[in-house]
C-alpha cells in the first residue's frame, strides 16, 4: 500500500490515513471504555467470588490510572504558570497537605515537588503547624471538633483503615472513642471549617 511520510522521526503512514486522527483516537478510547464496562459488568455479576474480586481489582487499578492522568494534566497546567503568579493554597488545604505528608511519609522535597511549591514553603508550614487553630462559624466545644477532624483526616488519607483500627489509633494518643462513634463521625458531612494560620 502506498505510504506518505509523517512528521519528522515518525514511521510512514498509509496514504488513506484519516484526516482527523485525533477524533479517531477519541473514538477508539470511547469504544474501549464501553467494552471494558460491559466486561466488568459481567464479571461483577459472576457467581464466582474470585471473578468478582478480579473485576473489582481491575476497576480500581483503572480508576487509579485515570486519577494519575488527571493529576498530570492539572499539574502541567499549573507548572506552566510562573511561581510568583500561582494561586496560594487555602489555609485548610495547607493542613490537608501536612496530613497527607504524614500519611505518605514523604520528605519535604517530595511534598514540594508534588504540590508545585518550594521546599522552604513546606518547611514553614510544618514549623507553623503548632499554631493552627480552627475558626468555626459558630462557637462549639473545640475538643469534639478536633476529634471529628482527626477522624476525617484518617479516613481521607488512610481509607483502608476501618473504624476499629481508627478507634485503636486514637486510643493510643488518649482519645477513647467507640468504633460506632468513629463510623458516625466519618459519615458526617458538615460545612468544612475554616482553618486560620496565625502570623501567616
Amino acid at each position: 500500500m502506498p505510504t506518505r511520510r509523517g512528521p519528522a522521526g515518525s514511521m510512514p503512514l498509509p496514504r488513506r490515513w484519516p484526516k482527523q486522527p485525533r477524533a479517531a483516537v477519541l473514538q477508539v478510547v470511547a469504544l474501549a471504555h464501553a467494552a471494558l464496562t460491559q466486561a466488568r459488568g459481567w464479571c461483577a455479576n459472576s457467581s464466582l467470588a474470585r471473578v468478582r474480586l478480579a473485576a473489582e481489582n481491575e476497576r480500581l487499578r483503572a480508576e487509579v490510572a485515570l486519577l494519575v492522568e488527571e493529576l498530570r494534566i492539572k499539574d502541567a497546567r499549573l507548572a506552566a504558570i510562573p511561581p510568583q503568579r500561582r494561586p496560594h493554597y487555602a489555609p485548610v488545604d495547607r493542613l490537608a497537605i501536612l496530613a497527607l505528608r504524614a500519611a505518605r511519609g514523604w520528605s519535604v522535597a517530595a511534598v514540594a515537588r508534588r504540590f508545585l511549591v518550594t521546599s522552604q514553603c513546606i518547611s514553614n508550614l510544618t514549623r507553623k503547624a503548632s499554631r493552627l487553630s480552627l475558626r468555626l462559624p459558630e462557637p462549639v466545644n473545640r475538643y469534639p471538633e478536633l476529634v471529628r477532624e482527626l477522624v476525617r483526616q484518617l479516613r481521607a488519607t488512610l481509607p483502608t483503615m476501618g473504624r476499629v483500627l481508627i478507634a485503636q489509633m486514637l486510643a493510643r494518643v488518649g482519645l477513647h472513642l467507640a468504633p460506632t462513634t468513629v463510623r458516625r463521625l466519618a459519615r458526617e458531612r458538615p460545612d468544612r471549617p475554616r482553618a486560620v494560620w496565625r502570623r501567616w
